[in-house]
């Protein structure tokens, strides 16, 4: 049985991800593979890309990596057999040495292409043998001669004229007189007597099966060819020969075209269980997208399911992360932020350092192992560690942060002062954008006792973003936090050069929570925060310290 290559490792970082969360995902990935060529590591992306960080990737010329938003196990982590399908003309003798020799009992028919046609099971082909025998069946099918060829194991004395039986199949046994009964396109079966195949030939046979390994009539040949009669060889008895030829007939003929159940390596191994259980079939045909077969699969197949195996960066809360995270391995967690709720099945590597971006995380382990990133990768380093560290003027930046941002430039080649100001301009641009593209562009959920909040977080270089950000966002954040079904919603404003941020606020009692918080009476439906730029080291602490005041009776 043919399995599946390796399956890749995917580092991803948090939905509704920003700068720091792909760049990091992007850059240890590459590490990881030169550490560890023996693996495959591959980026992926929990959310859509934001405009910052399209520009930092367009600015070096790195593609985005692809989206993933559920890690869910699905029928491609599944060892499944990669069986190619046959064709609608195989005979159906052929058709059987093919289950034998694969030990299952079900083929996939495809056309030319590859596309399902139908499927044939050993169910199916039985009805040849324990049926009532056809004579006509061979031509009711219209079977080839290439079938009837192959399936008699037979040498071709005079290659019949047409491609495909039209008559009826006719045994003549040891009497000549039998001849007598063939008719014009039949297919006659009979012993070495060279009478009887003359007979035959002038019946009008479509082609004449000379059996038990006995020699063709020279004269009968020669009449066989003005007529446009095959005249074949076999080595099976007139009896075997007889009961053989019935198996020349097309798979077409038997398979199963209505009500196919598929499934594609996309859909998951959940709902495939589901369905198994409930229909008799014991293999299920696998078609990609284009409705190609690319294997079978059953219920025994599910037992080896591989879980998908993952790195978390930039995030290590489960509220955080992609889909179907309590399905998958988690073998690392790179990250800055607090310790949340997550809890695995095995020990991981933990690397959690309290600075300003993971992404100066990800440069200290390239250093630690002596690897160099090249240019572009340092570059997507540094941009975000520019992005999280608000340029430096955030209370997350530490001293590791500006180092690593300083080497990282050299590698890169760029003035930091000119590229940080063109990466935040074109991020915080929201012309164009819809409400919930402005909250969802740098968006987390958290948890806190039994309070489910989610904080979005927007940085602008100047205010005329800053306050049309604001317009479009204050009157969405109600019907937000009823679709998301949460306590509150909180949106930080951040004017990178000044260092000043505007919070807004949706939920019962949201209000009273900011002014618990940070002691700043709210103004047209912001608060004004002066020195306050971090979601992650002022903003989230503060809320929750309110909220366990506030709220006490749900900590």
């Amino acid at each position: 049985m043919e399995t599946h290559a390796q399956h890749p490792i995917l580092v991803i970082g948090h939905t509704h991800p920003d700068t720091d969360s792909i760049c990091a995902a992007i850059a240890y990935a590459q590490l990881k593979n030169t550490l560890d060529p023996a693996r495959r590591y591959a980026p992926c992306r929990a959310g859509l890309v934001n405009r910052e960080t399209q520009f930092v990737l367009d600015y070096f010329g790195v593609a985005a990596p692809p989206l993933c938003t559920d890690v869910s196990p699905q029928l491609s982590d599944v060892d499944y057999r990669h069986e190619p399908g046959v064709p609608p003309e195989l005979s159906l003798r052929r058709a059987w040495r093919a289950l034998r020799d694969r030990g299952v009992d079900t083929l996939c028919v495809v056309d030319g292409d590859q596309r399902l046609q139908g499927l044939v099971t050993i169910r199916d082909m039985a009805k040849v043998n324990l049926d009532p025998a056809d004579e006509r069946l061979l031509a009711r099918t219209g079977t080839g001669f290439d079938n009837v060829i192959d399936t008699l194991d037979a040498q071709a004395a005079v290659p019949p004229a047409g491609d495909k039986v039209t008559g009826k199949v006719v045994l003549v046994p040891g009497r000549t007189e039998a001849a007598e009964d063939v008719a014009p396109g039949d297919v006659a079966l009979l012993s070495g007597r060279a009478e009887a195949q003359r007979i035959a030939v002038e019946r009008g046979a479509g082609c004449v099966v000379v059996c038990g390994g006995a020699a063709a009539d020279e004269e009968a040949c020669a009449l066989a060819r003005e007529k446009g009669c095959g005249v074949l060889v076999t080595p099976h008895s007139l009896y075997a020969a007889g009961q053989l030829i019935l198996q020349a007939s097309a798979v077409r003929e038997y398979m199963v075209r209505e009500d196919l159940v598929t499934f594609t390596p996309h859909t998951l191994v959940e709902t495939v269980a589901k369905v198994m259980a409930s229909v008799r079939y014991r293999y299920f045909p696998v078609v990609d997208d284009l409705g190609r077969c690319v294997g079978l699969i059953s219920r025994r197949n599910l037992l080896n399911l591989q879980k998908k195996q993952i790195i978390l960066v930039d995030h290590n809360e489960r509220s955080q992360a992609v889909d179907g995270l309590s399905e998958a391995e988690v073998l690392e967690v790179v990250d800055h932020h607090r310790l949340g709720a997550l809890e695995t099945d095995a020990p991981v590597y933990v690397r959690n350092v309290p600075v300003g971006a993971t992404s100066t995380i990800v440069w200290q382990l390239y250093r630690e192992h002596g690897v160099t990133p090249d240019r572009a990768t340092a570059g997507l380093l540094l941009s975000a560690i520019l992005s999280d560290t608000l340029m430096f003027r955030s209370p997350t930046c530490t001293p590791a942060d500006k180092q690593a941002a300083q080497a990282l430039a050299e590698l890169a080649g760029v003035e930091m002062e000119t590229y940080a100001a063109a990466m935040f301009d074109r991020g915080g641009d929201v012309s164009g954008k819809t409400p919930e593209e402005i909250l969802r562009t740098d968006y987390k959920l958290f948890t806190s006792g039994a309070a489910r909040f989610g904080v979005g977080h927007g940085s602008f270089m100047n205010e005329k973003n800053r306050r049309a950000a604001q317009a479009l966002l204050g009157p969405y954040l109600p019907e937000a936090l009823a679709r998301q079904g949460l306590d509150y919603i909180f949106y930080l404003f951040t004017d990178i050069p000044t260092s000043t941020s505007h919070l807004m606020a949706a939920g019962r009692g949201a209000q009273a929570l900011v002014e618990r918080a940070f002691g700043a009476a709210t103004e047209d439906g912001a608060a004004v925060l002066p020195g306050v730029v971090s979601r992650k080291k002022q903003v989230i602490p503060a809320l929750i310290s309110a909220m366990r005041q506030q709220l006490p009776e749900t900590f």
